[in-house]
């Protein structure tokens, strides 16, 4: 028996794509976002089938680009995820995130002991130890993060 063709969510004609946003963490991709603001349009599917991941989410924002340091930061919570750039309902860049090996500014230690967290304006610098699952490694007091203090962080 052939399935009927369903449509779960509405295209978009500009704006961006993230899919194969791991899991329940697409409410994280907004909060780094800044979403919702009163302003964009936004759709978020939770928990879809994916055949790559098992499930996943996605997040559709109407009119807007993102910038490459809100890409840097979900590439920490979503390591397989897919920036889509749609303009007239096509797409017209499709790129994966990309975690660098080295990440500035975008996290806090969580070791109330490193100088990052003192007074003397040290700038948070982290080592990527592995992308998947994300752990990193700080470089001042080499205090390891795994994905869940990563993600609370959002």
């Amino acid at each position: 028996m052939k399935k009927p063709f369903e449509l779960r969510v509405k295209p978009i004609k500009n704006g961006t794509v993230i899919d194969h946003i791991t899991a329940n963490r697409a409410l994280n991709v907004l909060n780094i976002l800044g979403l919702p603001d009163g302003r964009s349009k936004v759709t978020v599917a939770m928990n879809m089938d994916s055949s790559q991941l098992g499930s996943k989410d996605i997040v559709k924002i109407e009119n807007r680009e993102l910038e490459s340091s809100e890409v840097d930061q979900i590439a920490l919570i979503a390591p397989r995820a897919t920036i889509n750039i749609i303009r007239d309902y096509k797409i017209v860049e499709k790129a994966k995130v990309r975690l660098l090996d080295e990440v500035r500014g975008i996290l806090r230690c969580p070791n109330p002991n490193c100088i990052t967290n003192s007074d003397e304006g040290v700038e948070n610098r982290f080592y990527v130890i592995s992308k998947e699952p994300v752990m990193l490694r700080c470089y001042y007091c080499e205090r390891l993060i795994e994905s869940e203090e990563i993600e609370s962080q959002f």
